[in-house]
This record gives C-alpha cells, sequence and structure tokens, in this order.
C-alpha cells in the first residue's frame, strides 16, 4: 500500500483525494462508523464553507498557515465545491454557503468521487500508533510508505474528535484549549424566562477593540457568535463590556435618559429606552449596582469560564509547528504528516476552520505524494 490517512473528516478526505489525483493507492481509515460526522453537524444549520475577504489569512493569526491558504483558499475552495455539482453563495456578511446549505449533497458526492478514484474507505478503524488498528476484525497492520494523519482536535467527542490520538502518538503536545466557545454563568431565577433568547445588535468591547455580533441566554451560560469573535482574548482572561446603544455617543444617551420621568422602575426605563427584554435582563441581573449610562455602555459580562471543552466548536492546541517541517512532515516521524485541527492553530468562526482544514489536507497531500511514489 503507497499512502494511509488516517481520519475522515475535511483534512484526510482531501489528502486522500490529492494523492489519489497523482495515482497513489490510498486507504482512508475512521474510528467511527462513517465519515466526516462533524463535517455532517456543521451543516445541519447552514454549511459555511469559506469566506469571501481581502486577507483572508491574516485572521488566523498564524503566519505558517500563510503559503498553505495562498495555495488553496476561499476561491480554490469554491471552484472544489462546484466541482462536486454544489454551486455556492456569498452572504452579505462575505460567508459562503452551498446553494444546498446542507453538507449531505456535498459529502456524498465527494465520497463517490474518492470511491471512482479508487479510495479504500475502512470504517470503525481505531488507530492504536504506528499502523495499527483496532478492528471489528481485530488487530490489522497496515505498511504504507506515507501516512497522514488528520484526526481533528478535542472537541464534540461523539463525532470523533476525542483527542485520543495524543498517547497513541507518542509525542509532545500543545494542551488543548476551547476555540469559539461558550460561557459559563450562574444566573438568578429571573433570568430563566430569558433561556434561548438572543441579544442582538451589541457592541463587546474589549479595551479599544470593538466587535459587532449577538448572542444567546441559555440555561448553561451565553453561547453565539458575537462572543466566537473574543474567544481566543476571553480565555486568556481579558475582561469585555457590553454596549447595548453602540451608535449612541455617551452624552446623547445620557440626554434621552434626562428625558425619561424620575421615579419610574428600572425595568420601565430599559423598555422605554428600547431595549430588547434579554438586553435588559442583563442590564438588570449585572448592573444594577452601576450608574445607568454605565450599565448600558459599558456593562461587565460577568461569567464563569469557557464551557467543557468538548462543547467547543473547535480547539486551539495540539501538535506544535516547531514539530513540522514546511511541508506538514513530522520532523521525528519521517514520512508520517498531520493536518487538519491536530495542529496547534486557531480559527475565528465563518468559514476559516473548514477552509483551513481542507488546504492543510490539500498541502499534506501535495508533500506526501513524492514519497509515496518513489
Amino acid at each position: 500500500m503507497q499512502a494511509l490517512v488516517i481520519g475522515a473528516g475535511p483534512a484526510g478526505l482531501m489528502a486522500a483525494e490529492v494523492l489519489a489525483a497523482a495515482g497513489v493507492q490510498v486507504v482512508v481509515a475512521e474510528a467511527k462508523p462513517s465519515p466526516a460526522r462533524k463535517f455532517l453537524m456543521a451543516g445541519k444549520s447552514g454549511l459555511n464553507l469559506t469566506k469571501d475577504e481581502a486577507d483572508f489569512a491574516a485572521a488566523y493569526r498564524c503566519p505558517r498557515l500563510a503559503p498553505i491558504l495562498q495555495a488553496f483558499g476561499p476561491e480554490a475552495v469554491k471552484a472544489w465545491a462546484r466541482g462536486l455539482g454544489q454551486e455556492v453563495f456569498t452572504g452579505s456578511t462575505g460567508r459562503v454557503f452551498p446553494v444546498a446549505m446542507k453538507g449531505s449533497p456535498l459529502l456524498r458526492a465527494w465520497l463517490g468521487r474518492l470511491g471512482g478514484m479508487g479510495v479504500q474507505l475502512r470504517t470503525r478503524w481505531r488507530w492504536v500508533g504506528g499502523s495499527a488498528f483496532d478492528t471489528p476484525e481485530g488487530r490489522q497492520v497496515l505498511r504504507p510508505r506515507v501516512t497522514i494523519l488528520a484526526m481533528g482536535g478535542a472537541s464534540w467527542a461523539r463525532l470523533g474528535s476525542d483527542g485520543a490520538w495524543v498517547q497513541a502518538l507518542g509525542l509532545p503536545v500543545t494542551p488543548f484549549a476551547p476555540a469559539n466557545f461558550g460561557l459559563k454563568a450562574l444566573w438568578s431565577p429571573h433570568m430563566e424566562r430569558h433561556f434561548g433568547q438572543a441579544v442582538k445588535g451589541v457592541a463587546l468591547c474589549l479595551g479599544t477593540q470593538r466587535h459587532r455580533g449577538e448572542f444567546v441566554i441559555s440555561a448553561k451560560g451565553l453561547e453565539g457568535g458575537g462572543l466566537y469573535a473574543l474567544s481566543r482574548e476571553i480565555r486568556g482572561g481579558a475582561e469585555v463590556t457590553l454596549d447595548f446603544f453602540p451608535d449612541l455617543a455617551p452624552l446623547a444617551l445620557e440626554a434621552r435618559l434626562a428625558r425619561l420621568k424620575s421615579g419610574e422602575t428600572l425595568a420601565n426605563r430599559l423598555r422605554k429606552l428600547g431595549l430588547s427584554p434579554a438586553a435588559a435582563a442583563l442590564v438588570m441581573e449585572w448592573g444594577r449596582a452601576l450608574p445607568l449610562p454605565q450599565a448600558l455602555k459599558a456593562l461587565p459580562l460577568r461569567h464563569d469560564g469557557p464551557r467543557p471543552l468538548d462543547e467547543a466548536i473547535s480547539t486551539a492546541g495540539g501538535l506544535p509547528w516547531e514539530a513540522l517541517d514546511d511541508g506538514l512532515q513530522i520532523k521525528a516521524l519521517p514520512g508520517i504528516f498531520a493536518a487538519g485541527e491536530m495542529v496547534d492553530w486557531e480559527a475565528p468562526t465563518g468559514g476559516y476552520l473548514l477552509t483551513a482544514c481542507l488546504a492543510m489536507g490539500h498541502w499534506a497531500g501535495r508533500h506526501a505524494t513524492p514519497l509515496a511514489i518513489s
């Protein structure tokens, strides 16, 4: 056998496609009963493939990813999807989706193409180290010329990314940490009626950085894209404040407050200011002891840290870049490459995660091909 890919997510399947297109015999081993489970889960609410953005690579803050994304970036992702019969469109925020929105039609077409190229997919094959697997038929050992590891990070373990490969690989890794995560919060009883409600149009402020977005109040705390954009900073201990009137200057807000009748309840004042019930609930939950102008323009976001690692959309941590050469080959293990969330990088939401996984699989496949056919 010429090439073995371990992990049938986007990075692994893309590596297999590149290898097979070069005439390499490829086996893909997947621990779960079916491939790309996290990919399919992401597609249930609309599969965000990539993003139309002038300086796409800058969003990752990871220089080693820049050439990889230059070789297979947003335009390549769109062309790849179209080549699988899945037309795409760009939304108002630059996010790119398949017209079908879901991931299943694209995955079916992709697996069909890979099968036609001779790629063999073996499911329920769990890697235990080296080229050995625990399978329904017992322990199996393969002897490939090259191996590409693409087993994901450490979130959504039930979908396959459980981080168990760390022990099997036996190399030092950067500890996994949640990325694009929700926040824990202990609510007073009056917040219960607001669970499931979105807080929209708010600015999340971190020093001079201001991010417009929205998030949802849940029984567990807070979650949503507005928070995910600042997850790296929040994980590092940064304090975030909420501006519920981001388009209104402080003096203009104070003038509006002065026009309200004195003696009104706080709830009535917030309602007359136009705050949604969910936003007003947060002001009353966290801001009663603050002057009202501050509670409306700089309300401290109070939380008890990130939700558990397994609930995060993605993870930081994994194999450090220093362990890999420029082709994503593991320096300590010649002939073995790593791609996708196994490597220590972090993506914001908005198509960045999926694009980088595809790009890394493409890059690793290209650089593994000469070794596979030599």
